[in-house]
């Protein structure tokens, strides 16, 4: 968020002083019936008495200037909703005004140069004493973010200091990117079948796509790229361009606009075509034609997003072309009109070095060579989604390209939907972190955008569990303002979605802070990565090392043996630390300097290695797994003294999950110990509870019937 001090310095202090009032007691005891979490933050749950008598001072009825179809009148529409649902029928008299920068008065229009030059979707939040409260922007999806924010603050946990101020995107692309295929299933999806029902579109529109949109829109998502980058080809052909259309016209209201990802050999797979080659006259004249046809349907049309030669998809290297040259010429076929987003999730088993590595050498050769309306798209790591991974070496590191980030808020390797792991902090860990070229990551990827694995389902709750919404509230607050802390986006989401009592957000706001750093220890603690079960993800799997591909064996990245643990990234070993900047690579080159969190990602060290904490190595890895299991049991505590504050039907289901939790902690920590201990022969440290089960018992479980595959 941009502060405009112009707008603050001509309201004066009388909104902050209201709005303290309006937010400054909480909402007393539960909800007084159940609740099955549909509504996500949009619950607009009604104030109570002196909250709401607060509120009727400074709102009053909603007017809208010009034309109010289309996305202003969702706007406006929005508004009335809330407030409904907030303050009953009952309202004041000081009016919200909704309002275009051209539709402003004379004594108004410096509310239109606080918005000169701002990007797409910004708005000002203004207010006059006699005249009410003013929503302006540049464009009918400002004032849709304008409404939002204005509920939000109205409806949020605690007063907001400054809320009559000017709002500006941080990035310009803010995308769900969706794993789900025609047929409804979810790859790495955890909350049910897909939400898009092909089979029945176009003719038949699924309400549920309405109010994804709404949510999508409340913390500035938009767009949705919606289907699976394992792509299926058929997707472009006629009768889905048809389906996407209606998708597309029911969404453009709500400010989101339809992408696909596609499948680079679509030409040869469904074009009659002989090659898929980029360079190929032919080829290039078959996608120019597709995207003619394409935007004949869909005009505002965002673009394709393509992931190509890796884990066995086609793309330009099977023609000795390079990412280049595909980006490039799909970019020439969509011009001006759309995006290419190609993905740098690119590994292979002919790489004998480190997998880490792998993107950062196929890419950074090529910066300066991608067409300007080609956008590169990096994983948060240089892995996989990992609990914890270090920033991508790729951020900073290609100046001439524009550069997204991809996040997963789907949690494939964090306990899925059964686990409380709130990913904000994982994610600001990355935006701002220093890449050591002139920037964060934040602003190397302001130009281009975030984008997020999305976690939406069929279930009833959208997202598994209740506490995954946070994870899709979180990557939309970011995306927006990368500025954000994890507490206020922790605290908002809460109070919006739960209960606005200071004692449960006290309670339930350091619980969800730690939540990720709490998995991490009881899966892979200090750096280890990659432990888990084959296919599925699910479960600890540390000691599979038979698999065809070297890279998808856990022992490649453990490298555990009675020697020691930990892969060597330094310049004994894979050297993987000369892709970030010196200053970077020096803060994780020595293990008696490094943060711990990263120790074994960075050095392979012995069992009896020193830990900062003065204990061996195999002594400090023991006492973060049970510190791990220690906190997943705090947080069902936790939990179960909340239930005052939170309907019983929601209270009851997050207690399930969180139990789920607990027993899975101990699971993962217990089998990995079991099998460190296969290796090293080391006793236990003394008093440390021995795994529950011998090795075989772990190693024997099989879950066919997981989710996700």
């Amino acid at each position: 968020m941009m502060r405009g001090r112009g707008v603050v310095n001509r309201i004066g202090a009388w909104l902050a002083a209201l709005l303290l009032g309006v937010l400054a007691s909480g909402l007393a005891g539960a909800a007084a019936q159940a609740e099955d979490g549909y509504d996500l933050w949009l619950r607009h749950a009604p104030l109570d008495p002196a909250r709401a008598e607060a509120a009727r001072e400074v709102l009053g009825p909603v007017e809208l200037r010009g034309d109010g179809s289309g996305t202003a009148g969702t706007a406006r529409g929005e508004i009335e909703r809330g407030l409904a649902g907030m303050l009953g029928a009952d309202r004041g008299n000081r009016s919200i005004t909704l309002a275009l920068t051209q539709d402003l008065t004379e004594g108004e229009r410096w509310l239109a140069a606080e918005l000169a030059g701002a990007p797409p979707g910004s708005f000002v939040i203004a207010a006059d004493p006699n005249a009410g409260t003013i929503v302006a922007a540049r464009d009918d999806t400002g004032l849709l973010y304008g409404a939002f924010a204005l509920l939000r603050h109205v409806a949020g946990d605690r007063p907001l200091p400054e809320v009559a101020r000017t709002y500006r995107p941080g990035m310009p692309l803010r995308l769900l990117n969706h794993w789900d295929n025609p047929d409804g299933h979810v790859e790495r999806g955890y909350a049910g079948r897909s939400i898009f029902d092909w089979w029945h579109l176009p003719e038949r529109l699924d309400p549920r796509m309405i109010d994804y949109a709404r949510a999508n829109a409340s913390i500035g998502i938009n767009g949705a790229v919606v289907n699976n980058v394992n792509a299926r080809a058929f997707m472009l052909e006629p009768r889905y361009i048809a389906k996407l259309k209606r998708l597309a016209d029911a969404w453009r209201p709500y400010g989101i606009r339809v992408y696909l990802s596609a499948r680079f050999s679509a030409p040869r797979d469904i074009g009659g075509l002989e090659t898929a080659d980029p360079l190929d006259p032919a080829v290039r004249a078959w996608w120019h034609a597709k995207a003619d046809e394409i935007y004949a349907a869909i005009p505002d049309f965002g673009g394709l997003l393509v992931k190509a030669n890796s884990e066995g998809q086609p793309g330009p290297q099977d023609y000795g072309r390079t990412h280049a040259d595909g980006a490039n010429m799909l970019a020439e076929a969509l011009g001006t009109r759309g995006t290419v987003i190609w993905r740098a999730f690119v590994y292979s088993a002919e790489d004998e070095t480190d997998r880490a590595k792998q993107a950062y050498e196929e890419f950074v050769p090529l910066d300066g060579r991608f067409a300007d309306n080609v956008i590169v798209q990096v994983k948060n790591g240089p892995i996989d989604f990992q609990p914890r991974e270090p920033f991508h070496p790729m951020f900073g590191a290609m100046p001439n390209t524009k550069l997204m980030l991809e996040t997963q808020i789907t949690k494939e390797y964090l306990g899925f939907a059964s686990h409380l792991a709130f990913l904000a902090p994982m994610w600001t860990e990355v935006l701002d972190a220093d890449t050591g070229r002139g920037g964060t990551v934040a602003e190397v990827v302001a130009p281009a955008g975030m984008a997020g694995v999305a976690n939406t389902g069929s279930d009833r709750n959208w997202s598994g569990s209740h506490f995954d919404q946070a994870n899709w509230y979180a990557f939309g607050r970011l995306a927006w303002d990368p500025s954000l802390s994890s507490e206020d986006i922790a605290r908002e989401w809460a109070a919006l979605t739960f209960s606005r009592e200071e004692a449960f957000l006290a309670a339930v706001v350091p619980m969800m802070l730690s939540s990720r750093e709490t998995v991490a220890r009881y899966m892979t603690p200090m750096g280890l990565a990659h432990l888990m079960d084959t296919g599925h993800h699910y479960g600890p799997g540390p000691w599979v090392c038979d698999l065809p591909r070297p890279e998808w064996n856990p022992c490649y990245y453990h490298r555990a043996d009675a020697g020691g643990i930990g892969f060597d990234r330094t310049a004994t070993g894979s050297n993987a630390l000369e892709q970030y900047a010196p200053g970077v690579a020096a803060a994780w080159a020595d293990p008696a300097e490094i943060d711990e969190r990263y120790l074994l990602w960075f050095h392979h060290l012995p069992w009896d290695y020193p830990a900062q904490s003065g204990r061996p190595l195999w002594d400090e890895l023991v006492a973060r797994y049970d510190r791990g299991v220690a906190e997943a049991d705090a947080m069902a505590q936790t939990w179960s003294e909340l239930s005052p504050y939170v309907d019983p039907q929601r209270h009851r289901a997050v207690a399930e999950s969180l139990a789920i939790q607990r027993r899975e902690a101990r699971w993962w920590r217990d089998a990995s110990l079991a099998y460190w201990q296969s290796l090293n022969g080391l006793d236990l440290p003394p008093g440390t509870r021995a795994p529950e089960h011998d090795l075989d018992y772990y190693r024997s479980l099989v879950f066919p019937e997981a989710p996700g595959r």
